[in-house]
């Protein structure tokens, strides 16, 4: 223990933590640079933030606030003790409507603030899009705005009060009249009141440099707004008094289609006459692929209107489509319709770090590249953006690099990444050079170099070129009065270091890390994989929101960063560096943060920029235990198709279930095998589902399927139908011959040239010549990091399935992780076989295959309510329209919650993990169950859902044949259109 780090834990009664996972997790927020702190302290008060100073103060030793740390100019990284208010100084501490103010603390995060003031009514104005994770002490920091700024400003105009203390212990309470003011700071500013009333350009989004115009007479010497986007450098924030708005009764959303940004832009600054509550702004290059609902047009606006009740929004929003001068044009009311159309915009920050390949270059010319923050959020006068976004485009041709701008265009403050080359040293040369001439072009157009984010490391060198030496000089004595020792947040607004020294990338290695995953986004680059988490942590939303998908349950739980994509992907960047982490693929500290990931896929499709953690996991595991000894989990349940086919070869299925049913020796047997002792273990059917089938098939006389006609698929028999829930084999083969399919599975046997059926043979030299096997997506090899093992699994069903893939039948998988595996996993592991890729293509979901391949099928109706979870590989990889259409059809109502259950597979059956895994199914699952009408069909179309229910409601799940069947069967038979 360091001398520094025995001192801050006598007198602090927060966490200290000086590890190198604490350490390795805050040396980056969402910005380019990184910086390694010595420790982190979560204060519990403002006791322990003036303790932590005074420890500091004595040695030296910089100190730095961090809220969410989202931060994009690196403003929330410090070599020093970094102090996390997240855990702790959280709170909101009173609201009051009559007022319309809150007491918060810093650590707060937007959205519960939102929450507690909107049954009055009232919200806090300025919403950044990262407000399910972004705190208040963070938006102070940087002044932060967001989509509504044009109604209701930036967070200086929403701060009342704000309390601090300074790097000297002094508790200061901030406001109007000079309030709060450190000795010294009136006379300096009485001394430079000519320069202060002319060194400030005019405009809505001016946040670089310090707001010291707010100390001047005319502007009501308001210390507290002085302090607002300070950036941490003046004084410590402890609490806050901050200003709610009248939140309207009804919004409608008017989406504003243009020709391209430039139109758009031009078009923004004439709206705001009309009074919207905002104007944003982004153009095609960020709209994903298949995105549905957008109006006609190369660039749109999103402008909102408010209303006293609907009827009077929507007038608002017609009436600004009638002024705008447009290609096509939407008006949303629906809240739903909205929030989706607004998750598009707010994505935007994630998805512009992947610029598309440019499809007009010729192949290999222009291919999909990465972009990064450098210059991301400069504000110009709103009349002059078209012009200023015209100018910056072409000075990025003339530099060769590429970006999508999009933002705030009612207030002239765009944010765009570009695709700087920050690993070379030409491109990291490119980088300084475009930085200063991007600079002299925001000024040349009367605007600000950050609008938004702060200056922080990215632009606090250019300021001099905004503001000129006097005021730069006058910032830095400012900087002298509040913290006369250089102890906070230093290199930070003032004496910066240079922008383009301590980036991120820097560190990692420059030669391909052997890996087993093909990583085909990323051209096979695991660095490259791991470079794709930005910091925006969307992945730390603390609380479910609709639609929010399943990212990240572990983080919901635990609360904790390092259960976080995020958080887990920042500990791989530095098992990369080899600095803090300092074992490489056997290091401990990414191990147990990786220990509580469900491999839920969540974030393949929930993150903006789809870090993929499921897949990153299975890597590390892989090498970490190659060679060693793994946890008895990784072969009792990593190892399942093994001792499940055993229990079917021996006949055993009755005696183990025996045996499970005796409380001390299903102990032992839960013991030896890692398996928490709150689990029960699933009962084994007494037939599995193939011997179900060929049963079937012997009783008709012929191979079951081959007799009828219709059109071939092919049932996929995964482990969990075969050996666990046969039914919704049974059932699934019920439902397709109901739809006129001719259902058949994969060959067991591997035999050249044979037809497909059930691989029975119809020649002795063929049966001589032949290996039985058994198809197998290799999910429990792939999920515990056994990867070798999954290979040869992979490669004996890729054998197998030879001649289905000769055909052109689809393969249905009724197990939604099964499928996800073989869509993704399968064609990734397998990277250079190209059979691999052409069975994923072949994969298809239930409702999935009975849309495409019996269109003109009616399921029977069955006019009941639905409740349930859809699965998280479902919603990560396949998708649930095909599911949400055929419920739809059968009159099976209602949504099914969203989330992960919480078992996923074999993480919720592991040692240790069982609290964790019921707190993820308390989240959305168990509650949606429990306040279901009696009648309600429980749909969960995976084995562990329906096993989670089962143990922890003690409610029967069915898949959803399993419901369609049950409604065959009392309809009397089939129904066709």
């Amino acid at each position: 223990m360091t001398d520094l780090e025995a001192a801050l834990r006598k007198v602090v009664r927060g966490e200290v933590a000086f590890d190198a996972t604490s350490r390795a997790l805050t040396t980056m927020d969402a910005s380019n640079y990184r910086r390694v702190p010595l420790g982190v302290v979560a204060p519990r008060d403002e006791d322990d933030v003036a303790a932590v100073l005074e420890v500091c103060r004595e040695r030296g030793t910089p100190v730095v606030a961090r809220g969410g740390g989202t931060s994009v100019a690196g403003q929330a990284t410090g070599t020093g003790v970094v102090l996390d208010f997240t855990r702790h100084m959280n709170r909101l501490v009173s609201l009051d409507p009559d007022a319309r103010t809150a007491v918060v603390q810093p650590g707060l995060v937007l959205d519960r603030l939102q929450e507690a003031a909107a049954p009055h009514g009232l919200r806090f104005g300025p919403d950044p899009s990262t407000h399910s994770r972004c705190t208040l002490g963070g938006m102070i920091g940087n002044n932060s705005c967001g989509s509504h700024s044009v109604a209701w400003g930036t967070t200086a105009d929403s701060v009342r009060e704000l309390r601090v203390v300074t790097a000297r212990g002094r508790r200061l309470r901030s406001g109007r009249g000079w309030a709060g003011a450190p000795d010294g700071l009136r006379a300096l500013v009485d001394g430079e009141l000519a320069l202060l009333r002319t060194g400030f350009p005019d405009l809505p989004r001016r946040i670089s440099g310090y707001a010291l115009d707010a100390l001047l007479p005319e502007n009501g010497v308001d210390v507290a707004r002085s302090l607002c986007g300070s950036e941490g450098t003046l004084g410590v924030l402890t609490e806050a008094v901050v200003r709610l708005v009248e939140a309207p009764r009804a919004r409608a959303l008017a989406v504003l289609g243009y020709a391209d940004e430039g139109a758009a832009a031009d078009a923004a600054a004439g709206l705001l006459p009309l009074g919207p509550l905002t104007v944003e702004g982004m153009a095609a290059d960020l709209v994903p692929p298949g995105t549905d609902g957008l109006p006609r047009g190369g660039a749109w606006l999103f402008v909102e209107a408010g209303g006293a009740s609907s009827d009077e929004a929507r007038a608002r929003a017609r009436t600004i489509v009638r002024a705008a001068d447009v290609v096509d044009a939407r008006v949303v009311t629906d809240p739903a319709g909205q929030r989706e159309l607004w998750r598009i915009r707010e994505d935007a920050s994630g998805t512009a770090t992947r610029i598309p390949g440019d499809p007009a270059l010729p192949p290999g010319a222009g291919g999909a590249s990465e972009a990064w923050p450098g210059w991301e959020d400069c504000a110009v006068p709103p009349a002059r953006l078209g012009a200023y976004l015209r100018d910056f485009r072409e000075l990025l041709a003339e530099h060769g690099l590429r970006g999508a701008p999009y933002g705030h265009f009612g207030d002239g403050c765009i944010h765009v990444r570009i695709d700087f080359d920050l690993l070379t040293p030409a491109g990291i040369g490119r980088f300084r050079r475009f930085s200063q001439e991007v600079a002299e072009l925001v000024v040349a157009h009367g605007g600000s170099l950050s609008g938004e984010h702060g200056d922080g490391r990215a632009r606090a060198e250019l300021l001099p070129r905004m503001y000129g030496p006097d005021l730069v000089a006058l910032f830095e004595r400012v900087k002298d009065v509040w913290d006369p020792d250089g102890l906070l947040n230093p290199g930070m607004l003032v004496r910066p270091a240079p922008l383009d020294s301590g980036l991120r990338f820097s560190v990692l290695p420059r030669e391909p890390v052997d890996v087993a995953f093909g990583y085909p986004s990323d051209d096979g680059d695991f660095s490259a994989a791991v470079r794709r988490c930005v910091g925006v942590a969307k992945c730390r939303t603390a609380a479910p929101s609709p639609g929010a998908g399943v990212m990240c349950p572990s983080f919901r739980v635990t609360g904790r960063e390092e259960h976080s994509t995020r958080g887990r992907a920042r500990l791989l960047h530095e098992m990369l560096a080899g600095e803090l982490v300092t074992d490489g693929w056997r290091s401990t500290e990414v191990r147990d943060a990786l220990d509580l990931c469900l491999s839920c896929k969540g974030c393949r499709s929930d993150c903006p920029v789809e870090v993929d953690m499921a897949t990153y996991k299975a890597e590390f595991l892989h090498h970490h235990y190659r060679g060693r000894r793994r946890p008895a989990a990784h072969y009792s349940m990593g190892r399942l198709p093994v001792w499940l086919r055993w229990a079917s070869r021996l006949r055993a299925a009755a005696l183990v279930n025996a045996l499970a049913s005796v409380g001390p020796l299903a102990g032992v047997a839960k013991r030896l095998g890692g398996i928490a002792a709150e689990r029960d273990v699933p009962r084994l059917a007494r037939r599995t589902f193939t011997g179900w089938w060929r049963a079937r098939g012997a009783a008709a006389g012929a191979v079951p399927g081959a007799a009828q006609g219709g059109e071939l698929v092919v049932l996929w028999p995964d482990t969990f139908t075969e050996h666990l829930s046969p039914s919704v084999g049974r059932a699934a083969v019920r439902v397709l011959e109901a739809a006129g399919l001719r259902v058949t599975l994969p060959p067991t046997l591997r035999m050249r040239g044979r037809p497909v059926g059930d691989g029975r043979s119809r020649s002795a030299a063929a049966l001589l010549t032949a290996r039985r096997g058994r198809v197998c997506c290799g999910l429990t090899y792939v999920s515990t990091g056994q990867l070798d093992l999954a290979r040869g699994v992979l490669r004996r069903t890729l054998d197998l399935m030879e001649p289905v893939l000769e055909t052109a039948a689809p393969v249905v998988v009724l197990e939604p992780s099964c499928a996800a595996a073989l869509r993704t996993d399968l064609p990734e592991l397998l990277h250079d076989d190209p059979r691999a890729a052409r069975l994923a293509a072949r994969v298809l979901t239930f409702a999935q295959a009975l849309e495409r391949h019996a269109p003109g099928w009616t399921p029977p109706r069955l006019d009941r309510p639905a409740v349930g979870q859809t699965h998280c590989h479902q919603h990560a990889v396949l998708g649930d329209a095909a599911e949400r259409r055929l419920r739809e059809a059968a009159g099976l109502n209602g949504e099914l919650s969203g989330g992960c259950c919480g078992l996923a597979g074999d993480f919720g059956f592991g040692r240790g993990r069982f609290q964790v895994s019921a707190a993820c199914a308390e989240e959305q699952l168990l509650p949606a169950v429990r306040d279901a009408p009696d009648e309600a069909v429980v749909l969960a179309d995976g084995f562990s859902c329906r096993t989670q229910l089962e143990q922890l409601a003690g409610v029967r799940g069915s898949h959803l044949a399993e419901v369609l069947a049950a409604g065959l069967e009392d309809a009397g038979g089939s129904t066709r259109a």
